[in-house]
C-alpha cells in the first residue's frame, strides 16, 4: 500500500515536471497561431492604415498572422470594450490612437476603465495634425479662415470620424484656442467626413496629415496650416499654426498597443521588444515619414506614464468645453 502510493506520487510529480516546461516553451514561443489586431475604428483612417502596416510587420518578424478587425464605433469604446473582456493571452491587441485617454472623461459610464483594464506594451509613433477646408472656401491661409468663421458664429461646420474621435477632439481645441463657433457633424469614418469636404458638403477638417494627404495632392483638399513647431516634409508650403498667429496648437496624434490586462510579462515584452525593432528600421521610419508620422517609440513603463499625462490634458479640455458623447 505504502508503495503503490510513493508510486502514484512520483508519477504526478513526473507529470508536473514534464508540464510546466511545456507550458514555459508556449510562452517563449509566443505566437504559436494567428493574433487579432482589433482597430477600433473604421477603415480609410489614419488608424486603420498604421495599424495595417504594423499589423503586416509583425506577422513577417513573429510569423503567425496578425489579423486586422475594425469594430468601429462610440468613438472606440466598442473595439477597446472588446478586448478589454478577451481572454489575456496576447493573441487580442488592441491599436489606440487619442481617444483612448479622452474616453474615460467623455463618457459616464464605460464598461471598461481605459487606464487600468489593460497592459501597454508600446506606442508607435504620433502625427501632426493638418487643418484643411472645402477649396470652394474663400480662404486660402489660417488667419482668414478665423475671420471668415467669426463673421458667421454657428454657419461653418467641421467634420469628424465620430464623437470623441481624434478629429473632433484637435478641432475642439483648434476652435477654443481661435475662439471659433463651429458646427460639429460626425461621421462613421475618417474616409467618408473628408470626402464630403472634398465635396463641398462641408467646410473644415482637423486630421493628421497621413489621412488627408491624398485629396490634398489631388487640390481636392486646401491645407491651411500644421500643428506642431515645425513643417512638414510631404507639405513644404504649408506653414505651421503658429507660423500663422495660433500659438501652442500642438495636438499632434498618436498611436500605440495595448493587451487585455492580465496578459503574461513574458507575451509584453516579446511584443515591446518587436515592435522596437521594428520602428528602428530605416524602412519603417522612411514609410510613416512618406505618411508625415514619425516613429516615436515607448515601452511599456513610459508609454503607460504618456497615457496617465494625456488623459489629463484631454480631461480638462472636454470639462471647460462640456464635450458629450450624446
Amino acid at each position: 500500500m505504502l508503495k503503490s502510493s510513493i508510486l502514484i506520487k512520483f508519477q504526478f510529480l513526473a507529470l508536473l515536471c514534464l508540464l510546466i516546461p511545456s507550458l514555459s516553451y508556449g510562452e517563449t514561443n509566443y505566437p504559436n497561431h494567428s493574433v487579432k489586431l482589433v482597430i477600433p475604428f473604421a477603415t480609410g483612417g489614419s488608424n486603420d492604415i498604421v495599424g495595417r502596416f504594423i499589423a503586416d510587420q509583425l506577422s513577417k518578424r513573429l510569423g503567425e498572422p496578425f489579423v486586422v478587425d475594425n469594430r468601429g464605433g462610440a468613438g472606440g469604446t466598442i473595439g477597446a470594450d472588446s478586448v478589454a473582456k478577451s481572454k489575456p493571452d496576447g493573441y487580442t491587441l488592441l491599436l489606440i490612437s487619442t481617444p483612448h485617454t479622452a474616453n474615460t472623461s467623455l463618457y459616464k459610464k464605460l464598461p471598461y476603465n481605459p487606464i487600468k483594464d489593460f497592459a501597454t506594451i508600446a506606442r508607435i509613433g504620433t502625427a501632426p495634425q493638418v487643418i484643411s477646408v472645402y477649396p470652394g472656401l474663400p480662404v486660402k491661409t489660417l488667419p482668414e479662415l478665423i475671420a471668415y468663421v467669426k463673421a458667421r458664429p454657428g454657419q461653418v461646420n467641421f467634420v469628424s470620424s465620430g464623437i470623441g474621435s481624434s478629429q473632433h477632439l484637435v478641432t475642439e481645441m483648434f476652435a477654443s484656442q481661435a475662439d471659433l463657433q463651429l458646427v460639429h457633424v460626425p461621421y462613421k469614418g475618417a474616409g467618408a467626413a473628408l470626402a464630403d469636404v472634398a465635396a463641398g458638403h462641408a467646410q473644415i477638417s482637423v486630421g493628421t496629415v497621413l489621412q488627408g494627404l491624398s485629396l490634398i495632392k489631388g487640390d481636392r483638399l486646401r491645407p491651411l496650416a500644421v500643428s506642431g513647431n515645425k513643417r512638414q516634409a510631404v507639405l513644404p508650403d504649408v506653414p505651421t499654426a503658429s507660423e500663422m498667429g495660433l500659438k501652442g496648437y500642438d495636438a499632434d496624434n498618436w498611436w500605440g498597443i495595448l493587451a487585455p490586462a492580465g496578459t503574461p510579462p513574458e507575451v509584453i515584452q516579446k511584443l515591446s521588444a518587436t515592435m522596437a525593432e521594428i520602428l528602428s528600421k530605416p524602412e519603417t521610419i522612411k514609410k510613416l515619414a512618406e505618411e508625415s508620422a514619425t516613429v516615436a517609440y515607448l515601452g511599456p513603463d513610459e508609454f503607460a506614464k504618456f497615457m496617465e499625462v494625456e488623459s489629463q490634458k484631454w480631461a480638462q479640455l472636454i470639462k471647460k468645453l462640456n464635450i458629450k458623447p450624446e
